[in-house]
């Protein structure tokens, strides 16, 4: 199995709107995959965190796969790819890690 963690921290200002909106937009946007992708075994995406966070972050994402097959299903199925040109745009940061369990 396949942990996948992807954080985000946002423009202060890109595409006609705040960070803190695009923060939303990003993670209503990444939400919506965990239906699309038949690869996605867990989807969990959060914009809110603890005072102990030690990352500068504004959008998490943690998503579970069977394999790295899975993974790559996700990364290269349309739906992924046309969130992450939105994405693209609006964020200043994205960090990855992806393990194995």
């Amino acid at each position: 199995m396949i942990k996948h963690i992807v954080w985000f921290t946002m423009k202060d200002e890109a595409e006609g709107a705040f960070a803190e909106e695009n923060a939303e937009k990003v993670a209503t946007l990444l939400r919506s995959l965990e239906e699309k992708i038949p690869s996605v075994r867990s989807f969990e995406v959060s914009t809110c965190f603890t005072s102990t966070t030690t990352e500068k972050v504004q959008v998490i994402l943690l998503a579970t796969y069977d394999d790295e097959e899975g993974l790559a299903a996700y990364a290269n199925h349309p739906a992924h790819v046309a969130a992450g040109e939105f994405i693209g745009k609006v964020r200043e940061t994205r960090k990855a890690i992806d393990f194995v369990v």
